[in-house]
């Protein structure tokens, strides 16, 4: 299968990852091995299509709050989108630090860490998420998605890494 993402996409992303590795604890680096770690065009190719994130946000007294979202990695970042007047977006506008974590099983697991750059998901300036969500929802849920999506309005969000940990028990 072939990725999507540009070599200057791979190139970014796998400094991000091998910078993350070597700043990772010993108990982290423990668990979380060179044979268990993902390369940038291997995570980009597991990580095509819809996929469902954790995400962390901060409540104003600093309590954390999580939740799932459909996510898409695009161009080497996760991406999601979410009502505007969610408490997540809310939590997003006054505090963009944030986390996600996917975890689809024992096998499999990629955490983030870093900043939510939040936008009009209608903005032609930022069309990946809308296509992805698109080529994904419009199959299963049809022309009611579309109409869904005009009437919710929903704000788009990218997650700008600062850090990314990958783990994969069959990685090599």
């Amino acid at each position: 299968m072939r990725v999507n993402e540009t070599p200057d996409d791979l190139r970014r992303l796998q400094r991000l990852l091998d910078d993350s590795a070597a700043s990772a604890g010993e108990h982290l680096r423990s668990i979380i091995t060179d044979e268990r770690i993902l390369g940038a065009e291997e995570l980009c190719r597991r990580l095509q299509g819809m996929r469902l994130l954790v995400v962390a946000t901060s409540t104003a007294d600093g309590r954390p709050l999580v939740g799932p979202v459909d996510g898409y990695f695009l161009a080497g970042s996760f991406c999601f989108s979410t009502a505007a007047n969610s408490v997540r977006i809310r939590h997003l506008r006054e505090r963009p630090a944030v986390s996600a974590t996917h975890l689809p099983g024992e096998d499999l697991a990629v955490t983030v860490h870093g900043r939510a750059e939040l936008f009009d998901l209608f903005d032609p300036d930022h069309p990946a998420l809308l296509r992805a969500m698109l080529d994904h929802y419009l199959p299963v849920r049809g022309d009611s998605f579309g109409e869904w999506l005009n009437e919710e309005h929903p704000v788009g969000a990218r997650i700008t890494a600062e850090k990314m940990f990958t783990f994969s028990m069959d990685s090599r």
